[in-house]
């Protein structure tokens, strides 16, 4: 638990999802008690905005996953392309602790092609032992997106080659961006497509729409915190993007971001399907526990896959078969604060049929 300091000076314990107690597993429980402890490591997944749009829904001794519409994003995300790999993302950290917790996993994806929402139906699998590598599974609670800039540190190429692997393991593909013309052009990209996108009014309401004040109770969005803001601002932040053109400086903030990462790359798939797009989901997830797990922090510069004219200019720098889903940067940074999330309670649904 955490504390937040109550008007008057009083202090209130505040729910942290952030730390959970591995000893309270419950051994030997129903399948439903179970997924209940599970779930908990995968509301910890990364999201678009951190809007956390799953639903998950438990009947007898399956879990099904379902993509939560009423946490799309229609003018960043109309496809709503992002909403899955975020529920994709979910799906592998709750396979993980599965693993974990000695169960082999029955993972049956897009189950039933007149459900396009279910996303997937998962059962406990057999009993068997856990991997003997408990890093990833570690890594989860230590995760977090970071938004500024890296420090001047390498990253090896042997961590490079780890998330390659393990983003193939996903059946997706990571394909760094190494060259300096290669790096300008996506830094040119992202700033392009800042200036399009922030240069929309309903864009900017609707990113507005998840910023949060440092101070909120709210357990999903952005707090200002997260984007380098202090209190004021951050309070003022939403108001503030609604009605001003924000395009410019940051684009150019953005471009410097990727220009300087040590590590930039992109994340893809052979296809663009709703299979594509949760095995992405998948990938993303694996990819950034494999960092952290190597001491390397993630941040996102999705602009412009999210311009579709720029998404293909973006698929011609790469030079290979595939369509890109999620552009990154990696590097070491200090340790932050990590975003708010939902309870377990608050996303799951029990069926009583």
């Amino acid at each position: 638990m955490a504390l937040r300091v109550l008007p008057g000076g009083a202090m209130e314990k505040r729910f942290d999802p952030w730390t959970i107690d591995e000893t309270a597993f419950p051994h030997g429980a129903p399948p439903a008690e179970v997924f209940r402890f599970l779930l908990q490591y995968a509301v910890l997944a990364p999201s678009s905005h951190n809007t956390q749009p799953w639903r998950f829904r438990l009947g007898g001794d399956r879990l099904e996953l379902h993509a939560d519409p009423t946490r799309a994003l229609p003018v960043a995300d109309p496809q709503r392309r992002e909403l899955v790999i975020s529920c994709g993302a979910a799906l592998f950290h709750l396979r993980l602790a599965l693993r974990h917790f000695h169960y082999a996993g029955d993972v049956e994806c897009l189950p039933d092609p007149y459900q396009p929402g279910l996303l997937a139906r998962i059962g406990l699998g057999r009993r068997e032992a856990a991997p003997a590598d408990d890093r990833l599974f570690r890594a989860i609670q230590h995760r977090h997106t970071h938004r500024g800039a890296f420090d001047s540190e390498i990253v090896f190429e042997s961590v490079t080659d780890t998330i390659q692997s393990a983003a193939r393991q996903e059946g997706a593909w990571f394909q760094p961006i190494t060259t300096p013309e290669a790096r300008h052009a996506v830094a040119h990209l992202v700033a392009e497509a800042d200036l399009i996108l922030l240069g929309n009014k309903q864009y900017r309401a609707e990113l507005a729409n998840w910023i949060r004040p440092n101070l909120s109770a709210e357990a999903d969005g952005i707090p200002g915190y997260a984007l380098g803001l202090n209190d004021i601002t951050a309070s003022l932040a939403p108001l503030w993007l609604r009605f001003h053109d924000t395009s410019v400086p940051t684009s150019h903030r953005d471009a410097e971001l990727v220009r300087q990462a040590p590590l930039l790359g992109v994340l893809g798939t052979p296809n663009d399907t709703l299979a594509d797009w949760l095995a992405a989901g998948q990938a993303l997830a694996h990819v950034l526990l494999q960092a952290r797990v190597h001491g390397v922090h993630a941040g996102f510069h999705n602009q412009p896959v999210e311009v579709p004219a720029f998404r293909t200019r973006l698929a011609g720098v790469l030079h290979r078969p595939g369509l890109p889903q999620v552009l990154l940067r990696f590097g070491h940074a200090p340790e932050g604060r990590p975003t708010p999330r939902r309870a377990v309670s608050d996303v799951l649904e029990v069926s009583r049929s």
